[in-house]
């Protein structure tokens, strides 16, 4: 059964000024630039808790929360609650709506088989954040997962919710329009408790964040701190149905920075896949991508030509999937790339964030990059469906890093949750 709480929040005043101005992306999200734009939006925006730029981030960000509440600025709400909040934005002049809730969930270990992780994790973001839950004693943002509701018994739900007074509305500079309404009455929690109990809940996105979360609470344990209310056994989760319509993965272009496409490279590609010269515009790029989504299909850009690939149907390419990949993993195209084309082809080795290979999320952007000279290659991919995804986790197997962009992210800054030992048990 898995266990979903309301929590007293922590969220900005009236002090803190405009709700648009302290609001942020997820702090893995946050480049230089933008840390550096946030700061400049206000003294209260919410970068400069997860993110500071000040040496000691973590101590600046616990004497931030300190002193903001001593000056009003923020607050702990009066009564416990869940929050049902609404992303509406646009892909392609497409409008979409995905809804969702916020609440405590209670913190299980994979083995458990209650939450299930889709993609590997690094040891350096997880020892950052745990170092950040130490200190704040906070959940600072929300770990986002998703679950199966084919009845739509919580997407009916969210839908009489949002027909009420929210709490806030505000859009962001990418336009995504977010709404929030606060829930506090006991038989509409335990509703939506009993109606999550039965559900298995899939990572999206907070992967580190959960398992860092996880190691704390193991962590109090170890002090003698042992209850099973206590708020540090839990953490704030932003839970949507997979069934929402609403719900998008983009794809996540790899940008290498040091391979390149020689003439033997492309014809040690034709081993594997039937290679079609494209047009070296986003459009074209696209469409290609577009028109062989049912296949395993991949776009190649190296700043003079563009090439599309799609995996031949001969029987020794099947052989070489079936061997080197897993089972469930062998029909998802990261994979394909990175087992055969990466590691098979190019024999790239390890490739390590920034230093050997980029991550972007737009056909154009990644175009931009190998223009300007700051990656070799790029390889563009089709997304994947979350209904794949939450079935592959459920599998217990997992996709490379990078494999999925969920979009668009939880924003943060709404409410934060307090974990530390001595805060109310849930």
């Amino acid at each position: 059964m898995v266990d979903v709480r309301p929590f007293r929040a922590i969220k900005y005043t009236s002090k803190a000024g405009n709700p648009e101005m302290l609001v942020t992306q997820p702090y893995d999200k946050i480049d230089p630039e933008m840390q550096n734009a946030y700061y400049e939006k206000s003294p209260y925006n919410y970068c400069r808790l997860i993110l500071p730029i000040e040496a000691d981030k973590y101590n600046v960000a616990q004497q931030r929360i300190i002193q903001w509440l001593e000056e009003g600025v923020l607050e702990h709400m009066t009564r416990p609650a869940v929050f049902v909040a609404r992303q509406e934005y646009s892909i392609n002049n497409e409008k979409r709506v995905l809804t969702g809730l916020i609440a405590a969930l209670r913190l299980y270990p994979y083995s458990e088989n209650m939450v299930f992780p889709h993609e590997f994790t690094h040891s350096a973001p997880k020892a950052d954040r745990l170092n950040m839950l130490r200190t704040v004693q906070k959940d600072l943002e929300q770990v986002f997962l998703m679950y199966p509701d084919p009845e739509g018994t919580t997407i009916d739900f969210f839908r009489d919710i949002t027909k009420s007074t929210p709490l806030i509305n505000i859009t962001d500079p990418d336009g995504v329009e977010y709404t929030v309404w606060e829930v506090t009455e006991p038989e509409r929690i335990q509703f939506i408790q009993q109606a999550l109990s039965d559900k298995n809940m899939v990572i999206n996105d907070g992967h580190h964040r959960y398992e860092s979360a996880l190691a704390y609470r193991d962590e109090m344990r170890t002090k003698g701190i042992d209850c099973e209310d206590a708020a540090f056994n839990f953490h704030m989760c932003y839970m949507v149905p997979v069934q929402d319509k609403g719900l998008t993965i983009l794809p996540t272009h790899r940008l290498l920075k040091e391979t390149k496409l020689t003439p033997q490279v492309l014809e040690e590609f034709k081993r594997y896949f039937t290679i079609t010269d494209v047009a070296t515009d986003v459009e074209a790029l696209d469409n290609y991508l577009t028109e062989h989504s049912e296949e395993h299909a991949f776009c190649i850009y190296d700043g003079k030509k563009a090439y599309g690939l799609t995996l031949k149907h001969d029987e020794h390419v099947y052989q070489f999937v079936n061997t080197h990949t897993s089972k469930e993993t062998k029909i998802f195209d990261v994979v394909i790339l990175r087992d055969i084309v990466f590691k098979t082809i190019l024999k790239t080795g390890e490739l390590k964030i920034d230093e050997n290979i980029i991550y972007i999320r737009w056909t154009k952007a990644a175009i931009e990059k190998v223009n300007q000279g700051e990656a070799n290659i790029a390889f563009l991919v089709n997304p994947i469906s979350a209904k794949a995804v939450l079935e592959l986790a459920l599998q217990h197997e997992r996709l490379p890093e990078k494999s999925t962009d969920f979009y668009p992210k939880p924003m943060s800054g709404f409410v934060m949750m307090d974990i530390s030992p001595s805060s109310e048990k849930l």
